[in-house]
């Protein structure tokens, strides 16, 4: 959750009399969570957001799952791709997958969108590796720059435009909400001194777009496993105001503030955000711990109840060897792991790391799509051998 926020022209009481120049009314609607109880936002439209003009044909969306993949530490070497095609949506490529939640990689060749998209299904993070540009959506425009999480709760209509390349995107899909953590906030949902992050952080749309010209504007819709396509004779970006909690924001990894300790700190202090069945963590540089014994290596772990995913986004990564900017690596449950040889002994006496990485840890079994096995290092699993 975020904090209350508003932008644009707004009658003095939810579900009232708000008039037009010409008198007749602008259309309210409630977008909320969790039936009426969780959090939502009043939005005010010129026209009403049940008018659909057309409803084209619903296209097959499916990800196939690598069969018989074994119980191993997986290394995914996607530093070497490209280009993975098309616009924003269309250049996704899931590589891991559960019943919670998804992670892919997203490269487009395009910088626009001829239409929007709706996930009905699924709140969505874009973590920015390279590029920058804007995202449009009923609740306005917002700044999406390199270092950004894109927070991006289900059923918003957006687009996606960027302004520089190349564009390289981690896009993680959960089907719960995603939020900021719980033991970060006051029982009144304000952020608290001990977190990372503050609400000075958090960066909602900026400026509100009105659009009021008729046309003919698709809106794809993602559900139960298709493309759905809906012609609207008028555009999603119609609202004159709206205001409440729920909206997209950015939260930059370059703002989270690490927490560190005189031994190695486990890696909760890293959380940046908390879904259904999996969290997001940050690592960011900060300073190694100071007791004068400390290893600021991380100590060997086996994982019972989580799989961990770790995305390398910039810099040296001090307990790992030949893993390059953009790699990724599975460490499941059931198998432990820990620093590569030498690189413990090697960590004793620094003072600092200066490496970005997103970690995902979801208690459920991740399984590979079949689009990521041509990226599989085979070698890994054995790469803890001396």
């Amino acid at each position: 959750m975020a904090y209350y926020y508003k932008l644009g022209k707004l009658p003095p009481k939810r579900h009232i009399q708000f008039r037009k120049p010409d008198q007749s009314l602008y259309y309210e609607e409630l977008v909320s969570s969790y039936g009426f109880s969780g959090i939502y936002s009043n939005l005010y439209h010129v026209y009403p957001p049940t008018r659909v003009k057309q409803v084209l044909d619903s296209l097959p969306v499916s990800v196939k799952i690598a069969e018989n993949y074994p119980l191993r530490q997986t290394h995914l070497k996607t530093a070497i791709l490209g280009s993975t095609g098309g616009d924003y949506l269309e250049a996704r490529q899931v590589l891991l997958k559960n019943a919670d939640v998804s992670i892919a990689v997203c490269n487009p060749s395009q910088k626009t969108m001829d239409y929007f998209y709706k996930n009905g299904e699924a709140d969505e993070l874009i973590y920015v590796h390279d590029g920058s540009g804007y995202l449009y959506s009923q609740f306005g425009k917002l700044r999406i720059q390199k270092g950004d999480y894109v927070v991006i709760p289900r059923t918003t209509i957006y687009q996606v435009a960027f302004d520089t390349e190349p564009v390289r995107l981690l896009i993680v899909e959960a089907m719960g909400p995603i939020e900021t953590v719980n033991r970060y906030r006051n029982d009144l949902g304000q952020l608290q001194e001990h977190s990372p992050y503050c609400e000075r952080d958090i960066h909602p749309p900026q400026e509100l777009i009105t659009e009021e010209r008729k046309g003919n504007y698709l809106v794809k819709i993602k559900k139960q496993g298709f493309m759905h396509q809906y012609i609207y004779e008028h555009s999603p970006l119609d609202l004159v105001g709206w205001d409440g909690f729920l909206y997209p924001y950015t939260l930059s990894i370059y703002d989270f503030e690490p927490i560190t300790g005189r031994i190695h700190q486990p890696p909760p202090v890293h959380q940046t955000f908390q879904a259904h069945n999996f969290v997001i963590c940050s690592f960011v540089p900060r300073l190694f711990d100071y007791h004068p014994l400390a290893i600021p290596a991380p100590y060997n772990h086996s994982n019972i109840d989580s799989d961990e995913v770790l995305f390398y986004a910039e810099g040296d990564f001090m307990s790992r060897k030949g893993i390059e900017r953009g790699s990724f690596t599975l460490h499941p449950g059931g198998l432990p792991h820990g620093p590569h040889p030498g690189t413990v002994e090697k960590s004793i006496g620094k003072v600092k790391t200066e490496e970005y990485a997103v970690m995902i840890d979801t208690f459920r079994p991740l399984y590979l799509t079949e689009a990521a096995l041509e990226f599989v290092d085979g070698n890994y699993p054995m790469s803890w051998t001396e």
